[in-house]
């Protein structure tokens, strides 16, 4: 069994977790597979948005907890390699931001601790209106320290911490008012509203959304105005390119750019 399943649409390419067993766990094996497909598409210039959906009751449901128990035995109790494995995590979760290409998840089911942080690492998010989310770790004694980065940065501060302590779970739509997902919607149009979304994106000038992603979570690590003089360089050089002259002459003529790289 293919454990994450790729199929391509023109330039959107759509990642499926395929371990429904398991809730798609992020288990060693998906967390490889993963990897293997952000190296892939760092090279793949063709395609420009990414759909992360998963198969079966839930889109995931954080870590293995059995490869994690299992792990116990070693002579070490598990430290080496729950430190592997969050390693390779953050590289996971890191990836995505870092791809040229938009990443959306389309969710359903729950999301739950490492699933969860999944969702908040991914640049959009579309969720089933019936979708669980949590970070609920703290249920079973273990606190998600490493789901609580990507949370923290995506929904406010007290909000994430009532979560992280309290393991509770909150709806979709709630997800939508925090900031966690860009919208709700019935579950029956989910598939449908994930692309659209991303049929609207891939129709957006390739160079111009790289170069926006890449400052984008730039400026967010910097002050204020060292986040305004590095934007002002990143917008010069974006006039520069032959593309964006295009485009901007194509707009005052009335008439669609002819755009080389799409």
């Amino acid at each position: 069994m293919t454990i994450l399943r790729r199929h391509d649409t023109g330039s959107i390419a759509h990642l499926v977790m395929n371990t429904p067993q398991k809730l798609n766990a992020l288990s060693d094996e998906m967390l490889a597979a993963l990897q293997m497909q952000i190296d892939s598409l760092h090279k793949e210039s063709t395609i420009k948005v990414v759909i992360l959906s998963g198969v079966g009751k839930g889109f995931c449901a954080g870590h293995d907890i059995k490869q994690m128990n299992a792990a116990r035995g070693e002579e070490d109790g598990g430290k080496a390699y729950y430190r592997d494995l969050f390693a390779r995590c953050t590289a996971v979760m890191m990836g995505l931001q870092s791809l040229p290409q938009v990443v959306i998840a389309q969710v359903h089911g729950i999301a739950t601790a490492a699933g969860c942080q999944l969702v908040a690492s991914c640049d959009l998010a579309v969720a089933a209106e019936d979708t669980k989310f949590g970070v609920n770790g703290v249920n079973i004694g273990l606190f998600c320290s490493t789901p609580m980065v990507a949370l923290s940065r995506n929904i406010p501060r007290k909000q994430a911490f009532e979560l992280l302590t309290t393991g509770d779970f909150i709806s979709a739509s709630r997800a939508a008012d925090l900031g966690l997902i860009n919208r709700a919607v019935p579950v029956e149009e989910l598939e449908s509203e994930a692309l659209k979304l991303a049929t609207t994106i891939a129709s957006k000038l390739r160079t111009a959304v790289k170069i926006g992603k890449r400052a984008f979570y730039q400026q967010l690590q910097m002050p204020l105005d060292q986040a305004y003089a590095y934007t002002s360089e990143v917008i010069v050089e974006n006039l520069l390119d032959q593309d964006t002259v295009e485009g901007m002459e194509a707009f005052a003529e009335k008439r669609p750019p002819n755009w080389q790289v799409d």
